[in-house]
């Protein structure tokens, strides 16, 4: 019998033993423990001499002398001053040793790639956390034989690029080629897939062997999975995915909401899947759905990881989502339900107040449950109307409901119109539908879900425009822009350069067809 199922199938066996929910008494001290632990193992780091991390810990309120005295980064910032030193193969800059992995990341279409540093300290750290999620499943009502099934991760390559100092790739390529040896009975596709660099052919591979393995997890970013569903049915004709995968029950899914995503997939099902969100970032595990009947996730606060969260609002951010220099910073125990915040980290890899670039929402400040709202940078805010990626993604799911139609992607841009404004979408769909009533649809679901919005529809945002574009049309620019596959993911606020370079693509396919 497989090990891990084995283990899993005695905690199943427990289950009436386990907590219905995880509660982390004192939060805010947890979380002091993981920054001082950080601040140790980092002192002796050109970073830690710096900012004076020894004397940080003499301290007797370590958290507000870290917060005083070490700066937050953004990307560029902390790439800039820090991070390209490790790059170049220095040791010790942000932490201790020499950084082996770099997982490459931009979160969106975005033409260049972040470098974020994976050490094998965050290696572990993530590997703790993956066990922590599999033997939450205990919580469910899965039969025990559901856990000899397989588990497929749709990510990327395994073989990695190295350039004699170090490894480069997506994170998924980077964990998975780290994975232990008791997983690898029920790792798919399997080392020979999982190291094929060619999205394309990655996806052609795992159809051809799809028939011969008996699935019970799919893993990976929902566009994705939709369409390699899609390409399983197709190939096999069969009218759904549990013709081949009879056992198939959860969908871990992460990267992106799924409410835009859930019609569709839906269809491509015999029967009901659990989804389970995690928050696996390129710079850590943040946070896992860690019991059913939710759609919020636990924040992980004590694997690697200190969190500060930064009220997001013009107080701490400019009209492009770039965080001020004189923030407020709130620790976990000064959280309030319902707010949405910045997330900052600093990590067992070196980042260090670090904006992440994700907004989160609290649901539960006594369980530390979240949910993912959207992105600093992608938001509409172009005259006050605050409009938020959560408000965008159940606009565009009412929307497909009230019209009866599926939309695979979508992305939006606030323009000039006339001497005011207007939001321009740009939507992908295979389903018939008028233009004119997509846009109506779409507006009178925000002026619903947003009050300032349908304040600033009465004279600042003159109109609301809808073109509706083939779904293709999407992964194709991502395609050319190099970011096809894995955990790529279309921006749903697009701007400045990047919609310029966006509407000229959609002029040249228009003129092309």
């Amino acid at each position: 019998m497989p090990l891990l199922g084995s283990v899993i199938k005695h905690a199943i066996s427990l289950r009436n033993r386990l907590p219905v929910i995880f509660k982390v008494n004192e939060p805010g001290l947890v979380q002091e423990r993981e920054l001082k632990k950080l601040l140790r193992k980092a002192a002796g780091t050109a970073m830690g001499e710096k900012y004076g991390f020894h004397e940080i810990l003499k301290n007797k309120d370590v958290v507000s002398e870290f917060q005083r005295r070490v700066p937050t980064y953004d990307y560029n910032q902390i790439f800039k001053e820090w991070w390209y030193r490790s790059l170049q193969g220095e040791a010790y800059v942000c932490w201790p040793g020499r950084v082996k992995y770099f997982a490459l990341s931009s979160g969106t279409s975005e033409a260049s790639s972040k470098y974020i540093p994976v050490t094998s300290d965050m290696l572990r750290a993530i590997k703790k956390t993956s066990i922590k999620q599999i033997f939450s499943l205990a919580r469910y009502e899965f039969p025990k034989e559901f856990f000899e099934k397989g588990i497929l991760m749709l990510g990327g390559s395994t073989h990695l690029q190295y350039n004699g100092t170090y490894y480069e790739g997506d994170l998924s390529g980077i964990t998975a080629n780290n994975i232990p040896f008791w997983f690898q009975h029920f790792y798919k596709p399997g080392k020979r897939i999982s190291k094929e660099r060619d999205w394309p052919t990655k996806l052609n591979e795992i159809v051809k062997r799809a028939k011969d393995w008996d699935i019970g997890v799919i893993v990976g970013v929902p566009a994705w999975w939709q369409i390699l569903i899609e390409k399983i049915i197709d190939h096999y004709k069969v009218q759904h995915i549990h013709e081949i995968w009879p056992n198939l029950s959860i969908f871990v899914h992460g990267g992106v909401s799924f409410t835009p995503y859930a019609r569709g997939f839906e269809k491509l099902l015999g029967k009901p899947l659990t989804y389970i969100e995690t928050y696996l970032a390129s710079e850590g595990f943040v946070a896992f759905q860690s019991r059913p009947k939710t759609q919020s996730m636990q924040l992980v606060l004590d694997n690697g990881l200190f969190m500060e969260f930064v009220p997001f609002n013009a107080d701490n951010f400019d009209e492009e989502g770039n965080l001020k220099p004189d923030a407020q910073t709130l620790t976990i125990n000064r959280v309030k339900e319902g707010a949405e915040y910045a997330l900052l980290l600093s990590t067992c890899a070196g980042a260090w107040r670090y904006l992440i670039g994700d907004v989160i929402k609290f649901t539960s400040t006594e369980l530390n449950e979240i949910v993912i709202t959207g992105r600093t940078k992608h938001f509409l805010n172009l005259c006050g109307e605050h409009m938020s990626q959560e408000n965008m993604n159940m606009a565009v799911k009412m929307a497909e409901e009230q019209l009866n139609i599926e939309i695979r992607e979508f992305t939006v841009a606030g323009i000039k119109h006339e001497s005011m404004f207007a939001h321009k979408w740009f939507i992908g769909t295979g389903s018939p539908v008028s233009h004119a009533e997509l846009a109506n649809a779409i507006d009178e679901n925000l002026k619903i879900l947003n009050d300032d919005y349908r304040v600033e529809r009465i004279a600042a945002i003159r109109e609301v425009i809808v073109e509706v574009l083939p779904s293709h049309v999407f992964y194709d620019w991502m395609r050319m822009k190099g970011k096809e596959g894995a955990q790529n993911k279309f921006p749903r606020v697009i701007k400045n350069k990047q919609l310029q370079e966006w509407e000229q693509y959609v002029k040249e396919y228009r003129s092309d067809k």
